[in-house]
């Protein structure tokens, strides 16, 4: 099938659309119901009546926007009418809760009549936190935002008009920085005098362009005051006549340092691109085909040309979803008033400079694996990158708070923590890790030094003050590396070739010499292999803790920690773990990468060990060991040894959490099989720490859950170790590494605590 036709059974498979409404509060007993609805509903009412801010404590308002639009400019498509088009406002609701969690209903109004228009959507404001205008025709759609700004209390935004004037302004802002030009010295012409090219114009003036270098053409040529004085424009494009003499764009464009195209495609040959200044900026923004096609305007010149378009197959795409979702999201969560100037130039800024670090691996990984880097190719962030809600939106909400716009003050540090928590509950729980971590950061070896996440990783870690990164490996290959990347610190170096590390040798020979390991093959170890240097480092105290196995198998990975650092004195027995994360709920698996058939003993450390890492989450532990046996319903070796191990922890006065099995895994996580047929046992509530008979399972069990249940997994956590160790597995990404840094350094910091 075609697009076309690809499009038309997407939407139309049952339930038709792309929305739906469903509810936030439990519906499953009367009393719910009641609550919900008569008579319980009547206390929030009454709350509202008396005080109509309390909407926002009592209703969905302040999470909620009206997506409006009469359908008369849809994108593409032109004047289709209010119905044609709604699939086009779903969609746009899609994106807002896609990218900000912010809820939308969207309204098409059958509505031509300006006036008739403004006042029904200003009747609508006890409805909604703001309104979205969407798709409405030039110059009426002006005269709609600016007299219902006016008239309510809410932030009232026109995406067509302000979306494109943002997201280009921030690519506007790095263009100039790579170019080596002064913003208010470029000559920027404009093809296009629609509402977005105006807005587009006056926002880049806002940015610090001077309104005298604009020269803005429609279809009939330059904006100029002659054609002003003989009444040929209108009052908005009024604004940007020029006193120049009258010619078309390939008069405006000679001699410019930027182009910004907003009209339609193919009306820019290469000699108009030649005549440009050196290193021009050339945004060319007609969809679906733009005013020149990026091939051509590459290969017009020789020297730099930066190029943005609006298409999502070439480099810098300048798309509003970079936008209107994170800048509602910062002015709905401080209750807004508007959607000022300010707040729309600290989104602009707040995206330049994203696009200027380091870009995650996820984002890499979904265009492709193609280089991101800030430079000519990589001048605005990607879409999907899920940074953006994390600066945009606090950038927003701040300006909105300075300038008066916001009628709730937030704490930024913590109001990030809560846009955190809106992207998944493994964001929430890392949060608390990271936290701990940045108060009292530990050294922290990085044994594969060299690799370039390892190196990314390092960046990070120093540069949000997680940890004090060592990185391991040879001097020259990771300068040569971190200056590729473009990476701006000097991260500690450990190089094996090129330094005195015989005391690390002497003591690696004197733990493994009754090992078979004499003292020349200890030289060649510390030397050859990173992950015995970065063990002897954290076994002498040289470093607090340590990471590895990004590209070794985990066995090889973890066998020089073990031979070099070994277990706790409390613990025999070292144990992987993994955090996984869903909506509502968080469940550590554990052994699922070390202890392939454990016995009764290891099994009941495992569940120890397991126990107290979920208390550096911030996570009360209630464990249960799975079996596919009920409480003795079935008697085998494999049901025996968990039924130990539950005696062994119920007689060990030091376990002072709830613990049962051997149990299902159904019975230790729904609440009505353990309140019903087993109501004897331990735990009161599901079980948050889930021990696994053998490796099998548990490798089995973990994935299982990650894939099909849909969580988020982080690990594996190594628990059980005499010092911080955390392998890592292989094509691990750079944020795994960060997180398990993260992890380590709290281990550090705890290991620290109990020795004092």
């Amino acid at each position: 099938m075609g697009l076309d036709e690809d499009a038309l059974e997407y939407h139309r498979t049952a339930p038709p659309g792309k929305l739906e409404i469903a509810t936030t509060k439990p519906t499953n007993t009367q009393r719910d119901l009641q609550l919900a609805y008569s008579p319980g509903v009547a206390a929030p009412c009454l709350e509202i009546d008396e005080n109509p801010a309390d909407a926002y404590e009592y209703t969905a308002k302040g999470n909620m926007v009206g997506v409006i639009s009469n359908g008369s400019a849809v994108l593409g498509l032109g004047d289709i009418g209010a119905q044609a088009s709604k699939p086009v406002m779903e969609g746009k609701g899609v994106l807002f809760k896609r990218f900000a969690d912010i809820d939308v209903f969207d309204v098409e109004l059958d509505e031509h009549d300006t006036q008739a228009f403004i006042d029904a959507v200003a009747a609508m404001e006890p409805t909604f936190g703001g309104i979205n205008l969407e798709d409405i025709s030039a110059p009426e759609c002006f005269v709609m935002e600016e007299e219902l700004r006016e008239r309510m209390d809410i932030p009232v935004f026109h995406d067509d008009q302000h979306g494109t004037a943002i997201i280009s302004g921030a690519a506007l802002l790095n263009a100039a920085e790579i170019s080596g030009k002064s913003l208010e010295d470029m000559r920027i012409v404009f093809s296009g005098a629609g509402a977005s090219a105006i807005a587009t114009a006056r926002f880049y003036v806002s940015l610090g362009a001077k309104k005298e270098n604009i020269l803005m053409c429609d279809s009939s040529g330059i904006i100029t005051e002659e054609r002003a004085e003989a009444g040929d424009l209108n009052e908005y494009k009024r604004q940007f006549a020029r006193d120049v003499p009258e010619g078309d764009l390939a008069d405006a464009m000679d001699d410019a340092d930027v182009f910004v195209g907003l009209s339609i495609g193919g009306i820019v040959d290469q000699e108009m691109v030649r005549s440009m200044n050196e290193n021009p900026v050339i945004f060319a923004m007609a969809n679906p085909d733009p005013e020149i096609t990026y091939e051509d305007a590459k290969d017009a010149r020789d020297d730099t040309v930066i190029m943005g378009t609006g298409r999502s197959d070439y480099p810098n795409q300048v798309n509003n979803v970079l936008g209107f979702p994170f800048i509602f999201r910062g002015a709905l969560d401080v209750r807004a008033t508007d959607i000022n100037e300010e707040m729309k130039r600290a989104a602009a800024e707040a995206l330049a400079e994203l696009a200027r670090q380091d870009v995650p691996d996820e984002v890499v990984k979904a265009y492709g694996d193609q280089p991101l880097q800030f430079g000519p190719e990589y001048i605005i962030p990607k879409p999907v990158d899920p940074r953006v809600l994390f600066e945009v939106a606090p950038a927003v909400a701040d300006a909105a708070m300075e300038s008066g716009a916001a009628r709730r003050e937030l704490d930024t540090d913590e109001y990030v923590e809560r846009l955190e928590a809106r992207l998944g509950k493994s964001r929430e729980m890392m949060r608390v890790v990271l936290n701990k971590a940045q108060s009292d950061p530990k050294r922290l070896a990085l044994a594969e030094g060299a690799n370039e996440k390892m190196i990314r990783a390092a960046f990070q870690l120093q540069e949000q003050g997680i940890a004090e990164p060592v990185l391991i490996g040879e001097r020259e290959e990771i300068e040569d590396t971190r200056a590729d990347l473009g990476l701006e610190f000097e991260p500690e170096i450990v190089d094996p070739e090129n330094g005195d590390y015989e005391e690390y040798a002497e003591r690696l020979h004197e733990l493994r010499q009754r090992k078979g390991v004499t003292r020349s093959e200890a030289a060649e170890l510390i030397e050859n292999d990173t992950n015995y240097l970065a063990s002897v480092m954290v076994e002498q105290d040289d470093a607090d803790a340590m990471l590895t196995g990004l590209t070794h198998h985990y066995p090889s990975a973890l066998r020089p920690p073990l031979e070099v650092i070994g277990t706790a004195p409390d613990a025999d027995y070292a144990a992987g773990v993994y955090m996984l994360t869903f909506k509502n709920q968080v469940v550590f698996c554990a052994d699922a990468t070390v202890n392939l058939d454990p016995d009764a003993d290891v099994l009941s450390e495992i569940t120890k060990h397991t126990a107290s890492l979920a208390r550096d989450f911030n996570i009360e532990p209630r464990a249960a060991l799975l079996s596919y046996s009920n409480f003795g319903s079935v008697e085998t070796e494999g049901t025996a040894k968990l039924r130990d191990a539950v005696g062994d922890l119920h007689d060990d006065p030091e376990v002072d959490f709830p613990v049962d099995g051997e149990m299902q895994a159904d019975t230790a996580v729904v609440e009505d099989i353990l309140e019903g047929t087993y109501d004897f046992a331990d735990l009161e509530d599901p079980a948050n720490v889930l021990v696994f008979p053998n490796l099998e399972a548990g490798n089995i069990g973990y994935k299982l859950l990650q894939r099909l249940g849909g969580a988020d997994a982080i690990g594996p956590m190594l628990v059980g170790m005499d010092k911080p160790v955390h392998v890592l597995q292989r094509g691990d990404e750079v944020k795994d590494i960060v997180n398990l840094g993260a992890a380590a350094v709290v281990d550090a910091q705890q290991q620290e605590e109990e020795e004092e």
